[in-house]
């Protein structure tokens, strides 16, 4: 089973040895023990490169690695699923358990002979998340590397902004004074992903933020040798554009070629000409879902999503000039004038939140969801004299 999963994912081996080397590495002159964020389009391949190829990596050069998915279960609070990552960390080690039991003497389950429960283990509660951590170095001897996938979705409850900083604070202690701790961000988005480390009150100020490298021809080489299946080979000089079109997107190029396996009438000849097509026919239905939300927007709701679209990090929600961006793109796909008022404002806000194409941080920052979004209202006209 393991041998086949392996056989069915591109690894990148160099890259995540480079990478691995760097997040493990310690310089006076490197920020990189303050944390390391990878900033990637969603579903470009980087949650599969952080569990199958990252954390390997990071485990052959003699660290323990905790994975944490923020996104798994986006309606879970953040911190919630970070204190489950860690306490399973512990549950795994026993010598680490041993120690906090022994020197917190907390009832609860046995192991080895002292009572000790995991519950009690998180932020407020009897033995802080610091304190975990440092159990598990201390046993270990070893660094710890704690990865968060989506990490941008920790800023959106106040309890989640708790955990991160209760991470830091974790982070100060471990390289201070144990083994040292290493945290690796990830994120689909940039400009949200900075949130977390471009202010001066937020945990991982200064932290290093860089763009994780796109799949490109050599994923395209592999993929094209995979669809051995098909009556022809496909030509990658032909599906590396293709592939750049869909936005470096895998399950784009998967998508296509199921559809041509599906097709019993296919042939050889112009078997690459129908694999573009079949690409441009995927592209072209993603878009097409996406815009019918954003069709079926009220027009004050849609006049917010391209102002937020067109504006980005220079977004004021509620600032006279937003209030008449408003009001010009409402009236564009009204064909009539609409008065925009604040709570009409906070209202649509909300709705887009609901549907998932606005993001929002706890501290009350706005962002569109997907980036994709942004590029594909661009492209349609609607983020013109915006």
């Amino acid at each position: 089973m393991a041998t086949q999963q392996a056989k069915n994912i591109f690894h990148r081996p160099e890259l995540a040895g480079k990478l691995a080397k760097q997040i493990l590495h310690v310089s006076p002159t490197s920020a990189s023990s303050s944390g390391v964020f990878l900033a990637a389009p969603r579903r470009t391949g980087k949650t599969t490169f952080m569990r199958h190829d990252l954390t390997p990596a990071l485990r052959e050069q003699g660290a323990m690695v905790i994975y944490v998915d923020l996104w798994e279960d986006p309606k879970a609070d953040p911190s919630d699923v970070i204190v489950a990552a860690i306490r399973a960390a512990l549950s795994n080690h026993e010598p680490a358990l041993l120690r906090l039991a022994k020197g917190w003497g907390l009832g609860g389950g046995k192991v080895a002979g002292v009572e000790f429960s995991l519950d009690r283990v998180g932020l407020g509660k009897d033995v802080s998340l610091v304190q975990a951590l440092s159990a598990l170095s201390e046993t270990s001897q070893t660094i710890i590397v704690l990865i968060i996938d989506e990490a941008q979705h920790a800023i959106t409850t106040p309890a989640g902004n708790d955990a991160m900083f209760s991470l830091k604070s974790a982070r100060d202690e471990l390289n201070s004074n144990q083994f040292g701790l290493r945290v690796v961000c990830t994120g689909s988005n940039r400009d949200k992903l900075a949130m977390l480390k471009n202010s001066k009150d937020q945990a991982f100020f200064g932290a290093p933020l860089i763009n994780f490298p796109p799949l490109g021809e050599a994923y395209v080489a592999w993929f094209c040798a995979h669809t051995d299946d098909l009556p022809a080979p496909l030509d990658p000089a032909m599906v590396t554009p293709l592939f750049l079109r869909s936005g470096n997107r895998p399950e784009i190029l998967g998508a296509a070629a199921d559809e041509l396996r599906f097709d019993f009438a296919l042939e050889e000849a112009g078997l690459n000409e129908r694999f573009a097509a079949a690409v441009e026919s995927q592209i072209a239905a993603a878009n097409d879902d996406t815009m019918r939300v954003v069709h079926s927007l009220t027009p004050i709701q849609f006049a917010v999503l391209c102002v937020l679209a067109a504006a980005g990090e220079r977004y004021a929600p509620f600032e006279a000039a937003t209030l008449e961006k408003y009001r010009l793109a409402a009236q564009r796909v009204s064909g009539g004038e609409t008065i925009i008022e604040f709570p009409a404002v906070q209202a649509a806000l909300a709705a887009l939140q609901e549907k998932s194409l606005v993001w929002k941080a706890s501290r009350g920052v706005y962002a569109i969801e997907d980036n994709a979004l942004v590029e594909l209202l661009r492209s349609r006209g609607y983020l013109e004299q915006l």
